[in-house]
């Protein structure tokens, strides 16, 4: 049998980036704090932090404190159901992971509103879209926004919609390596700017363009710094289309290949006994997406 004493005490040390400022929040000692950690790595028989600045979860913590949000989605199901149980407690904290590209675009809008009334902080994992459904699989988060179609096990995947992406370039970048017009030579020859080691969304573009194997490429994990290095002309990159109508507008970025946009979809993972909250949320989310993706 779990010791939710134990479990909220893990909750609130990762939440709360230390031991100080969670036993603030407990009420507790740090000692107290400490020891109701020790004791739960004691009961499982390993550890669940690792004890760094600031802590973090181990693999076993991690699945901990999926179940512990759980737990609180449901009691907080129950206090809507039993007034008397409410005990005006802070706000709800979901963890979700998200690619870095919606997390720039249209999440914030989307949830905003959500947020407010529903008294929820947001505990983001930026990930990118083809791997954020491993925290999903391994029951590291209560959501994610991801690639990936078919749901795990306990959990419910509901279509968004998809982000649209084209091939930009600065105009001065494109001076240099497109002299006599874009090819699909000159564009494999050309440097291309990736977001990360996971993220093979340029290089299936150039596949299917008949281009395959290594091409130069600078790694960029920032949603932002991808755009600020294409603009400044250091690569060329598939960009969404969200991010940069202004930079479009003003001829600071121009589209390679109109003709070939990217439409990646992106689906709403989220688990089935995650609570009203979550259900919610997700309404709220397929609403929003409605307005600010491209529809399949």
């Amino acid at each position: 049998m779990l010791d939710y004493k134990l479990l909220f005490a893990l909750a609130a040390v990762v939440e709360q980036a230390g031991f100080e400022r969670a036993a603030l929040v407990l009420g507790l000692s740090q000692s107290a704090v400490s020891q109701r950690v020790k004791l739960l790595e004691a009961r499982v028989g390993e550890p669940v932090l690792v004890r760094a600045t600031p802590p973090q979860p181990t693999a076993l913590g991690r699945r901990l404190l999926s179940h512990v949000q759980q737990v609180r989605l449901l009691e907080r199901d129950l206090q809507g159901q039993v007034p008397a149980l409410d005990d005006g407690g802070p706000p709800e904290r979901l963890r979700i992971s998200i690619n870095a590209d919606s997390l720039a675009t249209w999440w914030a809008p989307a949830v905003a509103d959500f947020c407010a009334g529903q008294r929820v902080l947001l505990d983001l994992v930026v990930e990118d879209q083809e791997v954020g459904f491993n925290r999903m699989r391994a029951g590291e988060v209560a959501a994610s926004v991801c690639a990936a179609e078919r749901p795990v096990a306990g959990a419910r995947s509901v279509p968004l919609g998809a982000m649209r992406y084209r091939a930009l370039a600065s105009p001065g970048f494109i001076a240099r390596h497109f002299p006599n017009g874009v090819t699909t030579a000159a564009l494999a020859r050309s440097p291309a700017v990736v977001f990360g080691p996971d993220d093979f969304l340029q290089h299936r573009y150039l596949e299917s363009l008949g281009v395959a194997g290594a091409f130069a490429h600078h790694l960029c994990p920032s949603s932002e710094g991808f755009v600020r290095l294409t603009s400044a002309g250091l690569g060329w990159g598939l960009v969404p289309e969200l991010q940069v109508s202004g930079e479009l507008a003003r001829g600071e970025l121009v589209e390679l290949l109109p003709e070939r946009p990217v439409d990646v979809p992106l689906y709403w993972h989220y688990w089935r006994n995650g609570g009203e909250l979550l259900r919610e949320l997700t309404g709220q989310l397929v609403r929003a997406a409605e307005q600010l993706l491209v529809r399949e």
